[in-house]
């Protein structure tokens, strides 16, 4: 073989060996709830796949803005997720900020919130209830609807919301959030079918107990020994845990998934 054939050969072997380390390069992501916990996280592992990423954030400013600055291409947005024009504002910045693509590929709804006080249903607030339900099944509903709209065509685009194990297994203390993540299950099974044409899916990650702020919150060591003693696998989940099996749905690997809900638990429920 000449030297020129052996160059080409080489060339081409490096080619696709960077293409399969970042599977997702050229891609522009958006990720809601990016500040913190799992979904930061989550952008930190596409940005990792070649993603460029839109870092989605309600108050977290400090810690948003750091996440944008370590990541080679990333904007931090604050938005609110319930609100209809904080949801377009995070598409509007993946176009004005990555435009060469034209628009956004990938959707990860991942804001959420619970109540930290855990009441039974007999004692969840009104407020408490309309708050749970306002940032994760409206805002979760507002997300998908503009991805809908808006997201790449023809290939490539990927949505997938971030619900809750809980839906399977009805801990107390869980109704108003169990409730809001099984409606948006229900929504992005439906959606999936919706959007046939359009080569988007359109799937769910389920995390089961893992170890982040908001699951911490509120919660004695006894009720965090109980979910570690609890699991198969003896431990809290981590973030890292859940970045990967999100990754993975957001590939062309990924492709004939679609319409499914991804547990990821150690075996929970």
């Amino acid at each position: 073989m000449a030297d020129a054939d052996i160059a080409a050969v080489a060339a081409t072997a490096a080619a696709a060996t960077e293409a399969s380390a970042q599977p997702l390069a050229g891609r522009v992501a958006i990720v809601t709830g990016a500040s913190r916990g799992i979904g930061r996280a989550i952008a930190a592992h596409l940005s990792a796949l070649g993603a460029s990423l839109v870092l989605g954030y309600a108050s977290r400013a400090d810690e948003a803005d750091a996440l944008a600055a370590s990541l080679p291409r990333a904007v931090a947005v604050k938005a609110d997720v319930s609100d209809e024009a904080g949801v377009r504002s995070l598409f509007d910045a993946a176009e004005s900020a990555f435009g060469g693509s034209g628009s956004a590929h990938i959707l990860v709804a991942n804001a959420g919130v619970l109540d930290d006080k855990y009441p039974s249903l007999a004692d969840t607030a009104t407020e408490s209830f309309d708050r749970v339900l306002a940032v994760n099944l409206r805002g979760a509903f507002l997300c998908l609807r503009e991805a809908a709209n808006r997201l790449h065509r023809g290939g490539g685009g990927r949505i997938v919301a971030v619900t809750s194990s809980v839906v399977g297994g009805h801990p107390t203390g869980y109704a108003a959030y169990t409730a809001s993540k099984a409606a948006v299950e229900a929504l992005a099974r439906t959606m999936a079918k919706e959007l046939k044409g359009t080569r988007i899916t359109t799937n769910c990650v389920a995390p089961g107990a893992t170890a982040t702020d908001m699951f911490f919150a509120g919660k004695s060591e006894e009720m965090v020994r109980s979910n570690v003693v609890n699991n198969p696998m003896e431990r809290l989940g981590q973030p890292g845990d859940i970045a990967p099996v999100v990754g993975f749905l957001c590939t062309d690997a990924a492709e004939w998934v679609n319409g499914q809900v991804i547990r990821a638990n150690g075996g929970y429920v």
